[in-house]
């Protein structure tokens, strides 16, 4: 058997020169011992010579005689020469079985026009199987005199099979140096076959030499028995050779048959390179210019960015395309070290391979258009298209399942955030400006947020972020600050800086009701913080109308407001100067027959839900005004002051409802003053604008309550004058000791001037902010200084008694009659009015 090799690189070059050297020197010194003893064996005789020739003949048609078979770039041919020579022992002295090795590959090498190094490798490889096999067969005594056919046969195989495997053992090196093939692995491959190949080769050997042992004559019979059985033998390993091909073929189609891209390619370029033999295999795409280039064990190079391949030879490329040819989706490129001619059966499978790797790649990259799709719908379906942050529908699923193991990561806590003004940039600067405010405020709330914790758009300027794995629940209150706090300084705004203030509610996740409890406890919260003017508020079980523990009192409202158990306490407004009744606040009250006085705190906001806000609002107005009218009869004109739900306001029939109630109790409307809380609905909602317009205009006197907690107290004054201002309580508590908040009445008081409204400040418990209120020019306070709320009655018959002889009164003048005072700035003298449906949940 001889084998012809290529070359890969320079490094394998060198190794390959050396290897083949080594074995040329060798079989030059067999060569050499040869010619020494050749003298003494020349061929004297016709027989001789022919025999002589007839070996030269055979080793030349063994040597040209061959069945080939290609790995990647190299060529390797089972040949007979080692047949020839194992015969050539039988019959001839072995220097010339040596000589007519040399002259008989040399003269096959000139007839197959082979390279020097291929020439010289052949010659040399066969002379030293020739000098083993020779060897061998002197230790054996064979051929001796006349063995038996047993052990002729026997001797035979011994010789023969040291022939084969010095074959092996001197080709298998080159071959793997010449492919690139590990050794084992080089041995490993057509194992099968080899041995097929030698064991058909030692039974013409040995029917040869039987033949030769009958009639040396038949010698001239044996060329056209080894010429059949190549043939045969050659069949065999086309018919092995393509059976395995298809085989090849049939696993690395099924082995593309796979959804993910990367995968298609990778699978290409592995099977590619052993279906074809390939030294490289290289595969570009027209879709994105991306190029995957390997082999048979590893990727090289997967990008988009021109390289230059590593193997410098022979390019096969051939178009990806279906069976139609109407797609192209790029290009199969093969690669040899060296010069490949494909046969017409192995171009085939190549049209086919490319074929089933165009159809894989186009799957491949349809179910990667689909993926992509089906991600984005999923991306679209739990994330807000203008921010990119989490929607409600995320934040429920993250936060359920949050839930449900939080026992072993942690507290979990949820602060619901909701911006102020925000209508305002709307309406001023337009909904992309809008959109942009809300973008900003979302990087800036991620950007604050822990990478834990989940930041979500609910809609609207409302935002929530899931804190997950807090160490104690009070950690909830500093990280909402903090996350408030990344709002605070202004947002650029085509080169505008744009205030955004915001209010925060923080609720722990609760024992029972999940997700949803949760979201509607911060919720609650963050109306709490709305409410008293703060930036954040922790939810409160106290204050949750809707509280569980409190469903029952809900459902109590329908018969609460038809059997008048609503009732109205009444605390009265005094002037700070002489200590005289100017006025009352009504206050609801609600006397259960079961669980007697219940806090407004804990109804008031029900009944906002509930939809008998209209008609628990008329009870609550019919009482203030039959309370004004018994203290008119009796000689006390005050006017009555009534808060007013904003929810109140939306309805466009209120004005003509609480006009007709000031006509049922024949009081005039200035004898009404409607109490607004400061909201932001109140400076936004037109119809809000147009009811309290409407009552205005009637004579019903306007006051903002709670003048500075809220956040559009200003906005509301220049859009529907009010007449009154009633100083938040928390400021007058804090005057004495905090100048932030004597600053603020200094200004309101200094608002009401400019304006000329009266200014009440609620929330008076002792002589020296009584004094210091009036000092400032406050002319009417209210608060436990003069009186808790009473019944209607009560408050009469304390207006009655008076104090110090004086009717009316409730507090002893601050000054002697008579007697001149100098107040900063002027001070109005007007009396202050009252608001209608009562839905202040303040506990005086």
């Amino acid at each position: 058997m001889s084998r012809t090799a290529g070359r890969r690189d320079a490094g394998t070059d060198r190794r390959l020169l050396t290897l083949v050297g080594l074995i040329v020197v060798l079989a030059s010194g067999v060569v050499v011992g040869a010619i020494a003893s050749l003298p003494r064996t020349l061929p004297d005789s016709v027989r001789d010579i022919g025999t002589f020739a007839t070996l030269i003949f055979m080793i030349t048609l063994g040597g040209v005689v061959k069945a080939s078979i290609r790995v990647r770039s190299t060529t390797h041919s089972i040949a007979w020469v080692e047949t020839a020579v194992v015969m050539g022992v039988a019959i001839a002295p072995a220097s010339w079985v040596v000589a007519s090795t040399v002259l008989g590959v040399a003269a096959s090498s000139i007839i197959l026009r082979l390279p020097a190094i291929k020439s010289a490798f052949g010659i040399g490889k066969n002379v030293l199987i020739a000098g083993g096999t020779v060897a061998v067969a002197s230790l054996l005594d064979w051929p001796g005199e006349s063995p038996s056919i047993g052990g002729l046969i026997g001797t035979l195989a011994i010789v023969y099979l040291v022939a084969a495997l010095l074959d092996d053992l001197l080709a298998m090196p080159v071959i793997a140096l010449a492919s690139g093939t590990p050794i084992v692995r080089q041995f490993r491959t057509d194992l099968d076959l080899r041995v097929a190949g030698f064991a058909v080769r030692f039974l013409v050997a040995a029917c040869t030499v039987l033949i030769l042992r009958a009639d040396p004559r038949l010698l001239l019979a044996v060329p056209p028995l080894v010429l059949s059985l190549h043939l045969a033998y050659s069949a065999r390993i086309r018919t092995r050779t393509e059976q395995q091909a298809w085989q090849r073929l049939a696993r690395a189609t099924d082995a593309l048959n796979v959804v993910d891209l990367d995968q298609v390619l990778t699978t290409a370029v592995t099977e590619a390179s052993e279906l074809f033999s390939a030294d490289e295999v290289e595969i570009e795409l027209r879709d994105g210019g991306r190029t995957v280039r390997g082999n048979g064990t590893d990727i090289a190079y997967d990008g988009t960015a021109p390289q230059p391949s590593a193997v410098d030879g022979q390019v096969m490329p051939v178009p990806l395309e279906g069976h139609d040819r109407t797609d192209d989706v790029g290009v199969l490129r093969l690669r040899f070290a060296g010069p490949v001619e494909l046969s017409e059966r192995e171009q085939y499978t190549l049209r086919t391979f490319a074929s089933a790797l165009c159809t894989a790649v186009r799957n491949a990259q349809a179910y990667a258009e689909l993926a992509r799709i089906a991600e984005d719908h999923a991306y679209a379906a739990t994330h807000d298209a203008l921010t990119g942050l989490s929607n409600r529908r995320h934040l429920l699923d993250e936060g359920s399942a949050q839930l449900t193991t939080r026992h072993a990561d942690g507290v979990t806590a949820l602060v619901l955030i909701d911006l102020n003004h925000f209508k305002e940039v709307n309406d001023t600067l337009g909904h992309g400006a809008g959109d942009r405010v809300l973008i900003q405020v979302a990087e800036r709330l991620r950007d604050a947020a822990n990478p834990d914790d989940l930041v979500a758009r609910l809609g609207g300027d409302e935002f929530a972020v899931l804190l997950r794995g807090l160490p104690a629940p009070a950690v909830a209150a500093h990280r909402a600050e903090a996350l408030l706090a990344a709002l605070h300084d202004p947002l650029d705004l085509d080169g505008m800086r744009i205030s955004v203030e915001a209010s925060g509610g923080i609720a722990v996740a609760p024992a029972t009701g999940g997700m949803p409890e949760l979201l509607r406890r911060a919720d609650v919260a963050m109306y709490q913080a709305k409410r008293a003017g703060q930036r954040v508020a922790t939810y409160a079980p106290a204050r949750d109308t809707a509280d569980l523990s409190r469903l029952t009192l809900g459902g109590e409202l329908p018969r609460a407001v038809a059997d008048h158990e609503f009732t109205v306490n009444f605390q009265p407004i005094v002037d700070l100067a002489g200590g005289e009744v100017i006025g009352a606040e009504a206050l609801a009250r609600w006397h259960h027959p079961t669980h007697g006085l219940i806090d407004p705190l804990r109804f008031l906001e029900a009944v906002e839900r509930s939809g008998l806000l209209p008609a628990f609002a008329e009870a609550i107005l019919d009482q203030a005004l039959i309370a004004a009218g018994s203290w008119r009869d009796a000689g006390f004109d005050l006017p009555v002051s009534v808060n007013v739900s904003p929810r109140s306001l939306l309805d466009a029939r209120f004005p003509g409802a609480v006009l007709a109630r000031l006509r049922a109790h024949d009081l005039p409307p200035d004898r009404l003053v409607l109490e607004l809380t400061e909201t932001l609905t109140l400076s936004q909602l037109d119809v809000v604008d147009r009811v309290l317009s409407r009552l205005r205009d009637s004579g019903v006197r306007l006051a903002l309550d709670d003048f500075g907690t809220g956040y559009s107290s200003l906005s509301l004054l220049s859009r529907i004058p009010v007449h009154e201002l009633k100083i938040d309580r928390s400021f007058v508590g804090a005057m004495e000791t905090a100048p932030e908040a004597a600053a603020v009445i200094r200004s309101t008081l200094d608002l009401g001037r400019s304006l000329d409204l009266t200014v009440v400040a609620e929330g008076v418990e002792s002589e020296p902010q009584r004094r210091a209120l009036w000092e400032l020019g406050c002319a009417a306070g209210q608060g436990h200084l003069f009186a808790r709320p009473l019944p209607a009655a009560a408050l009469l018959a304390a207006l009655q008694r008076g104090h110090g002889g004086r009717t009316g009164a409730l507090a002893p003048a601050l000054h002697d009659a008579g007697a001149v005072i100098r107040l900063p700035g002027r001070r109005t003298g007007r009396t202050r009015p009252s608001p209608p449906a009562a839905t202040d949940a303040r506990q005086p």
